[in-house]
């Protein structure tokens, strides 16, 4: 049996990525400042910006793998400078551990924002839909600490040896209960967001359901290899977060993008998931129309 330790653990992704991975046969050790204990696995409460805490929690437990989800999830819900400071320091001391133990598989999550998208000063995408390939641009903190996760990844990829590591840029992420109506991490449902395309089109109408989330994560581990080492990943559904066509509501907003537009499908997504499918055998499985339906039928 496989054991994984999974950060923030009790977070919107984390809590869904530890029962995605228990019910696919994992040991799964949840470690968070503030443990639930209402969860399906043994949870361990650890300041992880604490290194030596850190440290030794990784030599107790000796984990098979590593999924580094503990962050400030939300940009400019905190100062810019503890933002930034928070998430760097969380990512050393607990990537910093793993190699240091020589944890054989290491997922951290970034996120979508490292493009660049919603800078006020202007964006336009090089090219649609966006992938891997697709130049950086960080705009604010929590961009940029995202971006220096990746960076610290693609660091141990390099410089250890007999470990794989990885990093996913998950889309808005969609938590079971907010299909139900459950606010999401910007404070309005998911009813209001497809309601008011102005709530999504600033993050490009993305989104992926937690529970796909929580699959890629498991699928990852599960397919960890030397030639993956090192890799980045988007993460999303295969549709646009909105009711109406997706090319007009981007180009109501941002009429530059009309050209990039043409090949665009009318339900998107501005983001494409074919490099996970095409490495890991990874695609999403829900989406907003079937999981609404569901949910209020």
């Amino acid at each position: 049996m496989t054991k994984t330790l999974v950060t923030g653990g009790s977070g919107r992704l984390g809590r869904t990525v530890v029962a995605e991975l228990a019910a696919g046969g994992h040991d799964v050790v949840p470690v968070d400042r503030v443990i639930r204990d209402d969860g399906p696995a043994r949870e361990v409460a650890v300041d992880l910006t604490d290194e030596d805490a850190t440290l030794a929690l990784f030599e107790a437990e000796r984990p098979d793998a590593v999924v580094h989800l503990a962050a400030i999830a939300v940009p400019f819900s905190a100062p810019e400078g503890v933002i930034l400071r928070t998430n760097a320091a969380l990512a050393m001391s607990v990537l910093g551990a793993a190699a240091a133990v020589g944890t054989p598989a290491v997922l951290a999550a970034s996120s979508p924002t490292v493009i660049g998208y919603g800078n006020p000063q202007g964006w336009l995408p090089v090219h649609l839909p966006l992938d891997e390939t697709h130049p950086v641009a960080p705009w604010n903190a929590y961009a940029l600490s995202k971006l220096l996760i990746e960076q610290t990844v693609g660091m141990f990829a390099r410089s250890t040896s007999g470990q794989v590591w990885g990093a996913f840029r998950p889309c808005f992420v969609l938590a079971p209960e907010e299909w139900k109506g459950a606010p999401t991490q910007q404070g309005h449902t998911i009813a209001e967001r497809l309601a008011d395309p102005s709530l999504a089109v600033v993050s490009l109408f993305n989104y992926v359901d937690a529970r796909d989330a929580g699959q890629f994560v498991l699928r990852w581990i599960e397919a960890a290899r030397p030639e993956l080492n090192g890799e980045v990943f988007f993460v999303g559904a295969d549709d646009a977060l909105c009711t109406g066509d997706v090319r007009e509501l981007l180009t109501a907003s941002y009429p530059a993008l009309a050209p990039l537009l043409a090949d665009l499908p009318a339900d998107g997504p501005l983001f494409t998931a074919e490099k996970a499918e095409r490495l890991l055998g990874w695609a999403p499985t829900r989406s907003w129309r079937s999981e609404l339906e569901r949910v209020t039928t």
